[in-house]
């Protein structure tokens, strides 16, 4: 599940700034400047759902609902032309892609750390930030293939002045389409596979008292008179030669 939207989640940052500076021509700082209605709506909707909505839901709603807004903002990117505005054509995406990956955020890390003993927290937590890793990974080199391809085969049956920008965003759409495709997958996979209701912690049976030894005289204590003989006999120096026959 973390590899899936890992995946389509990387094609914001990285294709989407290849779109704002080759085509709209923003600098690196003004293109991160761009991005934070992006950080604005993943800490509103993260906090809120960590907070409010995953002590009462359960993770189950929670993640198939941010990954049909990542969907919904994915699938408008690919609106995207050369002529497309930052306030009509990106914003809109980024904030409801913001939401999105808020929802998804808090109930995949608590969801995944929950109930894990506390000595192996720290295993479960970096397990997930390496199938983010590896999710990241998967979908540069994959993504990057397709919007490569897909922009080198516009660029041969299109020509004009304008080929190699309308080529560059063909690619670029074609990334965010493929991404869009990824987290409708991954919505239908954690509505199905994921249980329902509130995370509860499984406590485990209390351990059960030693019951102590039974004897034969019935003294729970083992302190009869035959543990007196045993221990008497077992102590006790007789002399053989005063010893009686």
């Amino acid at each position: 599940m973390d590899v899936s939207w890992a995946v389509a989640i990387f094609a914001v940052f990285l294709f989407l700034t290849y779109y704002l500076q080759q085509v709209l021509g923003f600098s690196p700082i003004v293109t991160g400047l761009a991005f934070l209605p992006l950080t604005a709506g993943i800490v509103t909707a993260s906090t809120s759902a960590n907070i409010l909505l995953l002590p009462r839901t359960g993770p189950r709603p929670l993640l198939p609902v941010g990954m049909a807004l990542g969907a919904t903002g994915m699938f408008l990117l690919t609106r995207l032309t050369p002529t497309s505005s930052y306030a009509g054509g990106v914003l809109p995406s980024l904030v409801i892609l913001g939401l999105g990956f808020g929802l998804i955020f808090a109930p995949s890390f608590t969801g995944g750390t929950f109930g894990v003993a506390r000595q192996e927290t720290g295993v479960a937590s970096a397990t997930l930030n390496t199938m983010q890793q590896v999710g990241g990974s998967i979908g540069t080199a994959l993504l990057s293939t397709l919007a490569a391809s897909a922009t080198a085969s516009y660029a041969r049956v299109h020509t004009g002045p304008d080929a190699q920008v309308l080529a560059a965003v063909h690619g670029y759409t074609t990334a965010f389409t493929v991404s869009g495709a990824i987290f409708v997958f991954g919505a239908v996979l954690t509505a199905v596979l994921l249980p329902s209701g509130p995370l509860v912690a499984s406590h485990p049976a209390p351990a059960r008292e030693p019951v102590p030894a039974q004897h034969d005289d019935g003294n729970e204590n083992g302190d009869g008179p035959h543990d007196e003989q045993a221990f008497a006999g077992r102590h006790v120096r007789r002399d053989p030669e005063t010893a009686t026959p």
